[in-house]
């Protein structure tokens, strides 16, 4: 007489260890591929990736299937899985790099290369601007460090445009003429 020592063993032996925990699903799967994989190659252009997005979708479909309660309306869960891992695989995209002939950087400007003179320069300038007159000061610095226009200028001090236009004109005329900003240029 003979027993059975491990039943589990002699189960996974039969003919029932072939077969998907989801039935319906590989039926699904067959039924709708070529729908499926029409929408996959339209969403990426190439039937290699549209296969591989067609894979990812299904697969997180199956994960789902237990969840998915009404079966009716699974093409629409498909479709749904297809376009969010396109999205993802558009972010997670890699930028390649290529060889070209030309450099795509400008030439670099002769004598503004230097840091250290290019920081002189900047040091220079907030001195003659700390030189100026408190109103023309304001002006300037608004104008230009702030980049407000002559308008949002003129409403921010409360004055008229054409005093902002005469008195950053004359700012900068005594900008020009400034010995340390010459001496700092040259």
């Amino acid at each position: 007489m003979t027993t059975l020592v491990c039943t589990s063993a002699s189960k996974a032996a039969g003919p029932a260890a072939q077969t998907l925990p989801y039935p319906s699903f590989s039926s699904y799967v067959r039924a709708r591929q070529p729908v499926l994989l029409r929408t996959a190659r339209s969403l990426t252009g190439n039937p290699s990736d549209a296969e591989d997005l067609l894979q990812t979708a299904l697969t997180k479909t199956y994960v789902a299937w237990e969840r998915i309660e009404d079966h009716r309306a699974l093409d629409g869960y498909v479709r749904r899985a297809l376009l969010n891992t396109r999205t993802s695989q558009w972010r997670k995209r890699k930028v390649d790099e290529f060889a070209c002939d030309e450099l795509p950087e400008p030439d670099p400007v002769s004598g503004g290369d230097d840091p250290a003179e290019q920081q002189a320069l900047r040091d220079a300038m907030w001195r003659a601007i700390m030189r100026l007159p408190a109103r023309q000061r304001a002006m300037v610095v608004l104008r230009y460090y702030e980049d407000l226009s002559e308008v949002q200028t003129a409403e921010v001090l409360g004055v008229s445009v054409g005093t902002v236009k005469s008195a950053v004109s004359r700012a900068l005329g005594k900008l020009r003429e400034d010995a340390e900003l010459g001496l700092v240029r040259s």
